[in-house]
């Protein structure tokens, strides 16, 4: 859990203290602390839970519920969180990626990409 006074300004400050917060839980008794479950079991556990936490992403956007949207987006950023976690990945990387990405038409990057995959 964060701190109660965490300034919520500085998100990639957030993302990264949450994901110290995940790393501190690798090893711990797994019926301690449901993170050290999912980073115990089976990498797909954390990944199936991602794809829940989309498809419910999706259902509350869907049904046009704010509050609801929010928290599954809330859920689904955890679980990214543990699997970037299970990579050995970190949130700076992520938003590294993103701002990289900033100012580039999607339809350029994609096939920037795909250029990549194919050399």
């Amino acid at each position: 859990m964060l701190p109660p006074d965490t300034d919520i300004r500085d998100p990639a400050a957030v993302l990264s203290r949450l994901a110290d917060v995940i790393a501190s839980r690798r090893g711990l008794d797994p019926q301690s602390s449901y993170v050290a479950r999912l980073l115990a079991a089976a990498p797909d556990a954390a990944l199936k839970k991602v794809g829940e936490e989309a498809a419910e992403v999706i259902m509350a956007a869907k049904d046009g519920v704010a509050g609801r949207t929010l928290s599954e987006m809330a859920d689904l950023w955890f679980h990214c969180l543990v699997v970037l976690e299970q990579a050995g990945l970190r949130p700076e990387q992520v938003l590294a990626e993103l701002a990289r990405r900033e100012g580039i038409s999607g339809l350029d990057e994609k096939a920037a990409r795909r250029a990549e995959q194919k050399t």
